[in-house]
């Protein structure tokens, strides 16, 4: 599987030189991006028509990140030459048989002109600065720890994942932190997870083909990786790109600050002692993180404990995954209670969910047809929707398709489907800008939920005498005191977080110390809704449209 990215290797290292220096000419932050006001001034160089740059752009900034990098800026060079010579732009044209190694780069008009005059005012620099170079960081990188994060300006925001991260530092985790967020939803954001590549997690029971998967889409199979009959996969695996390969501990990869599994420690050594990182280089791998699972528990298996809240981990992961990939097998079509219980912790993610039937060549067309069925049933039962979820239904694995089994109609009809699912792995980069922003808003919506909740306990409470007693009552009722902030606040029912999993979390607090209603910062979450992602959506379309 191949995510459609132009390599560096795609243009002669003569080439890449000269686009290298026209980049640093480029990027007027010296940050390692074109943006988009970046690009209108250097791309009109070209002398090109807007509605041929405005292609240009839509090609070259496919996942909408808002900007340029070095690998993106020689392919949008690479178009521009291509448009002066007449071709049409499209998105197929770099990978057609165009030979892009010997394409001579664009004509840029007084760009030689700019450079010679740029290299003067450096040399004086240097000069005056003796030799000295000083390394810039990223703001973005500050706002996470400096004190004055909220004077950090709007110019400082180069993307539309650098914009979010703005306003959460400014906006959402105030109200976070006051209403205890963290403690009963989800961990603080850091830098790491607004960076983080686009996740892909698989669950099934074990023996369904998850590992196998992961191991047909690379091509390859990943350190620590073992397949097998029995439950083989007793860990949560992270599949990620690196620079060699190898396996690190849990513990370890958790307090990376570069990685965004800082919030798996809330789940103790229990858990970190059954989830590791296996990295490799890998080309699909710079793209996507895939997550490998344990087998879920079935029959007399599910009676042993497991040391770790399991669902709570998958919950977790969920939030974070742009795709979900529930893997089913022909002959383990039965929700066990734990498989019930994971399934409904990703309430919430159900746009994230896709199922898929493996293994599907081990029975015949006759078979396969009545065990689609029963799949179908036995969702159903599981989901509570009236809605028919996609079963992709195909043979993933490194075998050819048992046309025996199948026979020539069920082949034909696995290419096809694996053909589905595979182009809805491929689309993730591309919509991983847009899931994010998703996720951001969801988020949001349920902070402030959960400020609504936190603030209505407090106001319930008495000022002098009975706090425990009503404190019990509140908690026993808690469904009820969750219809009335509905009410009140005029709020949708299907936003508010899971009654028992809040009463569980209520236990360790005392109520009449939760903070009281503070209006400003509601009224800040609901304008960074209203118009600021908004308008950070439009400062960072395509700079041509």
């Amino acid at each position: 599987m191949e995510i459609s990215s132009v390599p560096i290797s795609s243009c002669s290292k003569e080439h890449q030189k000269i686009y290298l220096e026209w980049f640093q000419f480029a990027d007027s932050d010296n940050d390692g991006r074109i943006t988009g006001s970046d690009a209108i001034k250097f791309f009109s160089m070209s002398n090109l028509s807007r509605q041929d740059l405005k292609q240009v752009w839509a090609i070259t900034d496919s996942k909408r990140q808002g900007f340029l990098g070095f690998t993106e800026f020689i392919a949008a060079m690479q178009l521009v030459s291509l448009a002066q010579a007449g071709h049409e732009i499209t998105h197929d044209i770099l990978n057609s048989n165009v030979d892009l190694e010997n394409l001579k780069p664009p004509v840029m008009d007084g760009l030689d002109a700019l450079l010679a005059k740029k290299k003067r005012s450096r040399k004086t620099n240097e000069n005056e600065a003796n030799g000295t170079s000083v390394v810039q960081q990223s703001p973005s990188v500050l706002w996470f720890s400096s004190k004055s994060s909220k004077k950090v300006p709007l110019s400082a925001v180069t993307s539309i994942v650098d914009g979010l991260k703005r306003l959460y530092v400014q906006k959402l985790k105030p109200l976070e932190v006051t209403y205890r967020f963290n403690d009963f939803v989800s961990p603080l954001l850091t830098n790491s997870d607004f960076d983080a590549k686009p996740m892909v997690m698989l669950l099934g029971q074990y023996s369904t083909g998850k590992t196998t998967f992961i191991k047909h889409l690379l091509k390859t199979s990943y350190p620590g990786a073992h397949i097998g009959p029995e439950p083989t996969t007793d860990r949560f695996v992270v599949v990620m790109s690196g620079p060699d390969e190898r396996s690190v501990p849990g513990n370890t990869i958790a307090v990376q600050a570069d990685m965004p599994f800082s919030g798996l420690t809330s789940f103790g050594t229990a858990f970190l002692s059954k989830f590791e990182c296996s990295q490799m280089p890998h080309s699909l791998l710079e793209h996507i993180t895939f997550v490998d699972t344990p087998g879920v528990l079935s029959g007399e298996k599910q009676r042993t404990q497991r040391a770790y809240d399991f669902t709570g981990v998958t919950s977790w992961f969920a939030a974070k995954c742009d795709l979900i990939l529930l893997l089913f097998d022909p002959h383990k079509l039965d929700v066990s209670d734990e498989f019930k219980r994971v399934i409904s912790s990703l309430r919430g993610h159900d746009d994230k969910i896709r199922v898929v039937l493996n293994k599907a060549d081990q029975i015949d067309t006759q078979q396969l047809m009545r065990v689609y069925g029963a799949l179908m049933w036995s969702l159903g039962k599981v989901l509570n929707t009236p809605e028919v979820m996609r079963v992709y239904i195909g043979s993933f694995n490194d075998k050819p398709v048992n046309e025996a089994a199948s026979g020539p109609v069920g082949k034909e009809l696995f290419e096809r489907e694996q053909e589905d699912l595979l182009s809805d792995l491929k689309d993730i980069p591309k919509k991983s800008c847009d899931r994010r922003i998703n996720e951001f808003v969801k988020r949001a919506r349920a902070a402030k939920i959960h400020a609504y909740i936190i603030s209505h306990l407090r106001k319930e409470m008495p000022a002098m005498i009975g706090k425990a007693k009503t404190q019990q009552r509140l908690t026993d009722n808690l469904e009820d005191e969750f219809k009335k902030v509905q009410r009140e606040f005029h709020l949708p029912p299907g936003d508010f977080p899971n009654v028992e999993q809040f009463r569980e979390t209520l236990t360790g607090y005392s109520f009449d110390k939760f903070e009281k209603l503070k209006p400003s910062m509601i009224k800040a979450v609901d304008d960074m809704l209203g118009y600021d992602i908004p308008e950070l959506l439009k400062n960072f379309r395509n700079p041509y449209d």
